[in-house]
């Protein structure tokens, strides 16, 4: 099965310092959800991990959350694409749990849910503990330049062999011609 693991907010969506907190701040990048549909094509089970502390802040509650993502698969599905599974973490930095990124517990379950290894998976973030969770899981972490990206990028640190891509739609490019054409390492 090939898998691949995206963060959400600034990845598929825009991203807001404020949080997405309702179906009308949930905004697709141009070309993410076509990008998506591209890999379903090429037989990508789509998974998405992502950190949603805005619960445990009290800013939405699980109902909103849910409808934030109706209209994700909603809008995925208008182009031809389907989110294979959602996981997320509800919790706040200092619950200190283990599914919260960079931690790999959320990797850790989609491995089990879908009985497979992460060895090898590709992985797409635009901060740090994007790539630091699924690099520990053992997968191929890649970096794109929307959302908190570009920041990330010149900060450093990243995981060795992340590779660096302007947004979703090229890095998607690049893994199905199975080349990479990075932006910078």
């Amino acid at each position: 099965m090939k898998m691949i693991i995206l963060d959400r907010d600034g990845v598929i969506n825009h991203d807001s310092p404020d949080f997405i907190k309702s179906p009308a701040e949930w905004i697709p990048i141009p070309g993410s959800l076509e990008a998506i549909a591209r890999l379903n094509q090429a037989g990508y089970r789509v998974v998405i991990a992502s950190n949603q502390s805005g619960i445990a802040r009290e800013l939405f509650d699980m109902s909103t959350l849910n409808a934030i993502h109706q209209k994700l698969h909603a809008s995925a599905q208008q182009v031809g694409a389907t989110i294979d599974a959602i996981f997320f973490c509800p919790h706040a930095a200092i619950d200190n749990c283990d599914c919260r990124k960079p931690k790999p517990g959320m990797f850790e379950e989609i491995g089990k849910r879908f009985k497979v290894s992460l060895k090898g998976v590709p992985t797409v973030g635009d901060s740090l503990r994007d790539l630091q969770a699924g690099f520990i899981s053992g997968c191929v972490p890649y970096l794109v330049l929307t959302g908190k990206g570009e920041k990330t990028r010149d900060t450093g640190g990243l995981p060795p062999g992340t590779e660096v891509f302007p947004d979703l739609a090229a890095m998607v490019n690049a893994l199905l011609r199975g080349a990479s054409a990075p932006v910078s390492a």
